[in-house]
């Protein structure tokens, strides 16, 4: 685990000092929660012609459950 100015494996410093702590925008937590979107994929469009479902990992507060809305820009989720 890399901590505060610690080396990385590559030689270069790592500050933590310096990022930004992502909070909760519903509740202002600051712990999240390994979570996941489930997707159903019609067998029309897989590849596998077979129905799939498949799991989508994302980030849920700890207290409140929300999804950070600007962890799903770009991902093609939106915020359930």
């Amino acid at each position: 685990m890399l901590t505060d100015n610690k080396k990385r494996p590559d030689g270069l410093q790592l500050d933590l000092s310096q990022a930004e702590t992502i909070l909760c925008e519903k509740c202002g937590n600051g712990l999240f929660i390994q979570s996941f979107f489930l997707k159903k994929l019609s067998a029309v469009v897989s590849p596998t012609g077979q129905e799939a479902v498949i799991p989508v990992q994302v980030y849920s507060c700890g207290n409140c459950g929300a999804v950070p809305p600007k962890l799903l820009e770009g991902s093609g989720l939106d915020s359930q």
